[in-house]
């Protein structure tokens, strides 16, 4: 289910759907503020980049790397949470996945990431009902986000 998930990578859907600042970069703009300021970035003690209030950049930018196949619904680095959209897969349109990520920390550690996953299958009658999800589905998420994160955290160091 998960491989099926992660293995449908298309990214980006148009040029418009998600604006990333370059590698290594300590800050994210937010293009629209309801006071039209943008955010930027700081470091906190551990010298780890942060958006938002206390959220870890390369945490932010690897959620969204990782979960880009997913069509975004939301994205608030404020809060650090990112909302997909319902999404079913070309092999299986009887079902379809739903992620909810959540950037805890400003710091890049395991406890820094939480994803919750959702799922849903066609009734015959052609109503979308809630189904079991697997439950090391969440786990197998999180841990691509951690390892995207450390690449991108080791490529600002050495570049």
């Amino acid at each position: 289910m998960v491989a099926s998930l992660l293995g449908a990578c298309v990214w980006p859907f148009t040029s418009s759907d998600r604006s990333m600042p370059p590698p290594g970069s300590d800050t994210i703009s937010i293009p629209a503020r309801p006071s039209g300021a943008s955010s930027s970035g700081s470091v906190d003690p551990g010298g780890n980049p942060a958006v938002g209030s206390g959220v870890n950049s390369y945490l932010w930018r690897s959620s969204l790397d990782t979960i880009a196949f997913m069509p975004l619904a939301s994205a608030d680095p404020y809060g650090g949470v990112i909302i997909t959209d319902w999404r079913a897969t070309p092999d299986n349109p009887n079902e379809r996945f739903k992620l909810t990520v959540y950037v805890l920390d400003a710091e890049l550690r395991a406890g820094g990431i939480k994803v919750a996953v959702f799922r849903q299958t066609l009734r015959v009658s052609g109503i979308w009902a809630d189904a079991p999800v697997d439950p090391t589905s969440a786990t197998k998420i999180e841990n691509a986000i951690l390892s995207r994160a450390r690449q991108l955290r080791l490529r600002a160091s050495v570049g």
